[in-house]
């Protein structure tokens, strides 16, 4: 007859006991943040950061996107702001980016980029391929799920002194 052990399991055993998922989400998690790195850098050489440029990308969406009528709302009042929009954002993509990177606050910071690409796919419906975010998107809610910042991560250090944080 087998026995099955039924009390719970913390985080940090079950990381410890799976190293090879534990190294994947590490793998995920490295990759978004590094996406939003580039992803900052490509946009500010692009000028979108500036007021025009930002609101001339989000002109575009408008007109040209399939999103719904009240999301198109939302983005035409952040257009309409985009000189407060605008740095918003950059400091959105590069500040997610370096914490998942780096591993750490990875829980919260990784369902902060699950609800910011979340919102970059819906403006892009219809714009472009269907697959081009919702795959970070997903993997954004999985690292969120995973504790990922517990390997090869600041997180991984903070989880040692306090385990039981959702933080990490």
């Amino acid at each position: 007859m087998t026995t099955i052990a039924t009390s719970p399991r913390s985080d940090a055993t079950t990381v410890a006991h799976q190293p090879h998922a534990a190294n994947g989400l590490a793998i995920v998690r490295v990759t978004i943040g590094a996406m939003l790195v580039w992803v900052f850098f490509e946009n500010l050489g692009k000028g979108l950061y500036t007021p025009a440029g930002y609101a001339g990308l989000i002109g575009y969406y408008i007109k040209n996107s399939h999103s719904p009528a009240i999301w198109k709302s939302v983005m035409a009042l952040a257009a309409s702001h985009a000189a407060m929009a605008a740095p918003m954002q950059a400091v959105t993509e590069i500040g997610l980016g370096t914490l998942l990177v780096i591993g750490l606050l990875t829980r919260p910071a990784a369902f902060v980029a699950f609800l910011y690409l979340g919102s970059l796919w819906v403006s892009e419906w219809g714009t472009s391929w269907i697959w081009e975010l919702l795959v970070p998107v997903m993997a954004s809610l999985g690292l969120v799920i995973g504790s990922a910042g517990r390997r090869w991560g600041v997180d991984a250090w903070l989880a040692q002194r306090w385990p039981s944080s959702l933080f990490w």
